[in-house]
C-alpha cells in the first residue's frame, strides 16, 4: 500500500517538460510564419501587391474574375496532395488523431512542410477556413519530428505531438487554456501529469511568445458585461439547444458534401477545383464569407452585421465551408465555427428583448463549437479567452452543455471523429479511470486455490485427472513443499511437454514445472499484475505475502482479472432501489419494489467468483 500513489510518478516528466518548452517556441514561430504566409498570398491573389498584412479578400476589385482565385488555389492544393502527401487534405485535427491512434505518434517531415503551405494557399485564395486546424496539424508534426530525434516511447511521442498542436493553437489565438483543454478533451486520451504538464507548458510558452510575434490578446476584446440575471441564463440554455440542432445539421452537411464529391467521375485531386468554383460563387454573393474572417467576428460582436446581410453570411459561410471541406482541400474549423455560431447568436439577438448583441454572439460561438466538436469545455473557455469577458461564463456553460447534450443524442460521432470512422478507426471519447487501477489483487484473487505437493508425480496427477479431481480445475497449479511453502507451479502444458520429451510417470512435478516464479502481492493493483501477465506471456500468478515471498496466500488467473473488469460493468448496469417507501395504500404486503438489474429482471445474488477458466 505504501507504494501506491494518486498519480504515476516518473522523473522522465522533467525531460518531457523541457522538450515541450522547446516545442512551444517552435510552434509560436511556425504560427507566425503561417499567418505571414496567409497574408502574403491573400494580398498577391486578390490585390496584386507584395504585402504580408493580414487582410480580408472581401474588398477586392476583381469582379467576376474573383471566382478563378479559389479555383486556382484548389488546383495547387490538389496537386500538392496528389504528388506530395494525401495527409494534407482536410482540416488537420482528424489527421493528427489518426497519427496518434494508429501511427504510434509518428509524422513525416513532408507533412510539417506541406500542411502549412497548402493551408496558406487554400486560405489565402479565399478558402473559408481558419488557420488553427493547419497549425494544429503542423505543430503536431513538428512535435512528433522533434520527439523522433530521441529514444522515446510511443506515449511520450504522443505527449510531444500534442504539445506542438496545443502550442500552435495557443499562439494563433492567444488562448493557452483552451488549447490545453482541447488537448485533454480530444487528443491526449489520458489525464496524467506526464502528458498534461508538458502540454500545458508548451501552450503557455507559445502564448507568451505570441505577444512579440503577433501581438497581445485578447483577439476580440469587448466591453465586459455585468453579472447576468436568471432570464438571460434561461435564454442562454434555450439558445444552446438551438445551437445543438444547428451543429448536427452543419456536421451532416459537411459529410454529405464529401459523399457527393466521392460520386464525381473524376480523381479526388480535381475536387478542390470544383469546390473552389462554388466557393468563388459564394464569395460573389457574400464576400465576407471568404477567408479566415476575423474581421467578421469583430463586426458580429459589435453588432454591425444585421438583417439580410446577417442571414446571407450565416447561410453562405456554412454552405461554402461545408463544400470546401468536403472537397478535401486544406483548412481549419475553429474560425468558421466562430462565425457560424456568432451569426446564429446575432440572429437570435434580434428576437431576444434583453441582453446585448455581443452576449448572444458569444453564446452562439461557444455553443456551436461545443456541439460540432463535442468539446464543451474547450468551446466555453476558448470564447472567454478570445474576449476576456468572464462574467458571461454561466451563460456560456449552460449553452455549451445544452448544445453538447443535443449533439450527443442526435449524432453518433462529431465532425472530428467521423473522418476517423470513415477510415476504419473507432474513437471512444468517454474517458474514465481504468478499473484495474482501482482494484487490488487481494480483492479479486482466489483465496483458496488448489495446490499440490511438490513431490507429486506425473503418474499421480494423471490418475487425479482421470478421476476428475477438483484440484485440477485450474490450468496452473501451485506446488508446495512439506512445510506448505511455495516451491513452484505446474501447468497442463508442462505435463504434455515433459511426456513428449520422455518423462516417466515417476517424474516429480517440481522437475517439469516452473520454479523461478513471477508473483504478485495482495496489495498490488490488478493493473500491475495484468502487466506482468502480458509482458511475460503467462496466464496466472501466485499471490504471495510481501513479508514472506514463499507464503502462498492466493492465486490470480485470467478469470480473476476479468472479475475486476466486471465490477465496473455491474456498477453501470445493475439498478436497484436502496430505500423502499411503505405507503399505506401499497398493494404489496411489504411495500416497495424488487431491485432490478439493467435488463428489468429481479436482482439475484451473483454467483461466487471463482475466477476459473
Amino acid at each position: 500500500m505504501a507504494d501506491l500513489a494518486d498519480f504515476t510518478r516518473d522523473v522522465r516528466i522533467l525531460m518531457l517538460t523541457a522538450m515541450a518548452a522547446v516545442i512551444g517556441v517552435i510552434s509560436a514561430l511556425v504560427a507566425y510564419a503561417l499567418v505571414w504566409l496567409i497574408g502574403l498570398i491573400t494580398n498577391v491573389a486578390y490585390y496584386q501587391r507584395w504585402s504580408a498584412s493580414f487582410i480580408s479578400p472581401a474588398d477586392n476589385r476583381l469582379g467576376y474574375l474573383a471566382i478563378l482565385v479559389p479555383m486556382l488555389g484548389g488546383l495547387v492544393v490538389g496537386l500538392m496532395a496528389r504528388y506530395g502527401s494525401e495527409k494534407i487534405r482536410g482540416h488537420g485535427i482528424p489527421e493528427a488523431l489518426e497519427a496518434i491512434l494508429v501511427g504510434h505518434s509518428r509524422m513525416e517531415i513532408k507533412i510539417a512542410i506541406l500542411k502549412p503551405l497548402s493551408s496558406a494557399i487554400s486560405i489565402g485564395t479565399g478558402g473559408p477556413f481558419g488557420a488553427e486546424g493547419p497549425i494544429i496539424m503542423t505543430g503536431g508534426a513538428l512535435g512528433s519530428l522533434f520527439a523522433q530525434l530521441f529514444p522515446l516511447s510511443a506515449a511520450e511521442r504522443r505527449t510531444l505531438l500534442v504539445a506542438g498542436a496545443a502550442g500552435g493553437m495557443a499562439a494563433i489565438f492567444a488562448a493557452p487554456l483552451a488549447a490545453t483543454l482541447l488537448a485533454v478533451e480530444l487528443m491526449l486520451f489520458e489525464w496524467r501529469p506526464r502528458s498534461f504538464v508538458p502540454v500545458a507548458l508548451a501552450a503557455s510558452v507559445a502564448a507568451a511568445l505570441r505577444r512579440p510575434l503577433l501581438g497581445a490578446g485578447p483577439i476580440f476584446p469587448i466591453e465586459v458585461h455585468q453579472q447576468l440575471a436568471w432570464q438571460e441564463l434561461s435564454v442562454a440554455f434555450a439558445c444552446g439547444l438551438v445551437a445543438g440542432g444547428v451543429s448536427s445539421v452543419v456536421t451532416a452537411l459537411v459529410y454529405a458534401c464529401e459523399d457527393l464529391f466521392g460520386k464525381l467521375p473524376i480523381h479526388w485531386m480535381w475536387w478542390p477545383i470544383v469546390g473552389g468554383l462554388l466557393v468563388g460563387v459564394g464569395g460573389l454573393l457574400q464576400p465576407h464569407a471568404l477567408g479566415v474572417g476575423y474581421d467578421v467576428i469583430r463586426d458580429l460582436l459589435d453588432g454591425r452585421v444585421v438583417g439580410a446581410a446577417l442571414l446571407g453570411l450565416l447561410l453562405v459561410k456554412t454552405i461554402i465551408w461545408a463544400i470546401a471541406l468536403g472537397s478535401g482541400t486544406s483548412g481549419g474549423v475553429l474560425a468558421p465555427l466562430l462565425i457560424i455560431g456568432g451569426a446564429l447568436g446575432a440572429a437570435e439577438a434580434a428576437w431576444i428583448p434583453f441582453g446585448s448583441v455581443s452576449l448572444w454572439v458569444m453564446v452562439g460561438m461557444s455553443a456551436v463549437m461545443a456541439g460540432v466538436m463535442r468539446s464543451p469545455l474547450t468551446g466555453i473557455v476558448f470564447t472567454l479567452e478570445l474576449t476576456h469577458d468572464f462574467n458571461v461564463l454561466p451563460a456560456l456553460l449552460l449553452a455549451g452543455l445544452a448544445a453538447d447534450a443535443v449533439t450527443v443524442l442526435l449524432m453518433r460521432r462529431s465532425i472530428l471523429t467521423e473522418k476517423l470512422a470513415r477510415h476504419g478507426h473507432h474513437l471512444m471519447r468517454e474517458y474514465s479511470v481504468d478499473p484495474f487501477l482501482l482494484v487490488q489483487v487481494g480483492e479479486v484473487m482466489d483465496r483458496h486455490p488448489p495446490q499440490l505437493s511438490a513431490a507429486t508425480t506425473i503418474g499421480e496427477i494423471s490418475a487425479m485427472s482421470a478421476a476428475r479431481d477438483p484440484a485440477l480445475t485450474r490450468m496452473g497449479i501451485p506446488l508446495v513443499d512439506q512445510q506448505g511453502r511455495l516451491a513452484g507451479i505446474v501447468t497442463r502444458q508442462d505435463v504434455l511437454r515433459a511426456l513428449k520429451k520422455g518423462a516417466t510417470s515417476s517424474t516429480p512435478l517440481l522437475e517439469i514445472g516452473a520454479r523461478n516464479l513471477i508473483v504478485t502481492y495482495p496489495d498490488e493493483l490488478v493493473y500491475q499484475a495484468a502487466a506482468k501477465l502480458v509482458m511475460n506471456h503467462i496466464g496466472r500468478l501466485p499471490v504471495v505475502s510481501r513479508s514472506d515471498p514463499k507464503q502462498l496466500v492466493g492465486y490470480l488467473g485470467r478469470g480473476e482479472v476479468i472479475a475486476a473488469r466486471m465490477r465496473e460493468f455491474t456498477e453501470e448496469e445493475s439498478r436497484e432501489r436502496l430505500f423502499n417507501l411503505h405507503w399505506p395504500w401499497s398493494s404489496s404486503g411489504e411495500g416497495g419494489e424488487t431491485p432490478t438489474t439493467g435488463c428489468g429482471r429481479p436482482d439475484r445474488a451473483p454467483p461466487a467468483e471463482t475466477g476459473r477458466v
